[in-house]
C-alpha cells in the first residue's frame, strides 16, 4: 500500500502547513483529506507537492508492504 507519511514528515521539515498549502498553492482541501485517509491521489498531485515542497517523491510517499 501506498502511505503518505513522508508528506507530514516534509511539511514539518518545510515548516509548510497544509492551512499554506491550501491558501497560496491552492491545493483542495479534499486532497489533503484523501492523504490523510491514505486515500491516492493523482500523479499530477504528487508532482505539484513536489514543485511546492522542492522535494522528491520518496519525501512525499512510501510504499509499504501488506502483511498477508
Amino acid at each position: 500500500m501506498i502511505s503518505y507519511q513522508p508528506f507530514w514528515k516534509t511539511l514539518k521539515e518545510k515548516n509548510v502547513s497544509t492551512y499554506i498549502l491550501i491558501n497560496k498553492y491552492g491545493i483542495s482541501s479534499a486532497t489533503i483529506d484523501r492523504m490523510r485517509k491514505q486515500q491516492g491521489i493523482s500523479t499530477a498531485k504528487i508532482d505539484d507537492f513536489c514543485k511546492i515542497l522542492d522535494c522528491d517523491v520518496a519525501d512525499i510517499l512510501e510504499y509499504v508492504k501488506d502483511e498477508k
